[in-house]
């Protein structure tokens, strides 16, 4: 019974992690990204206020608020700095 359980455990572990994955924001070689200070002069121009800055594999990765104040965790594509995916706002 606890060898199941275990299993079981282990599985949701891997379900929830996946779940929470970074998306793929872009195929481009990292030469052709816009740079982490001209994105970061980009966002705060739309009233971005950044708490943390990530660059991830794909994409840039950022937690802070938005221009009307509300939390937000937002991935970015760091070619064109489109959003990909976004949480909260």
């Amino acid at each position: 019974m606890h060898r199941v359980t275990r299993i079981t455990c282990a599985v949701l572990s891997l379900a929830s992690m996946t779940a929470l994955a970074a998306p793929e924001c872009t195929k481009a070689p990292k030469e052709k990204w816009m740079s982490e200070k001209e994105m970061k002069a980009k966002l705060e121009a739309q009233g971005y206020k950044i708490k943390r800055f990530e660059v991830l594999s794909s994409c840039y990765e950022i937690y802070g608020r938005n221009k009307d104040g509300k939390k937000v965790e937002i991935y970015f594509d760091p070619v064109d700095g489109s959003i990909v995916k976004q949480r909260g706002g």
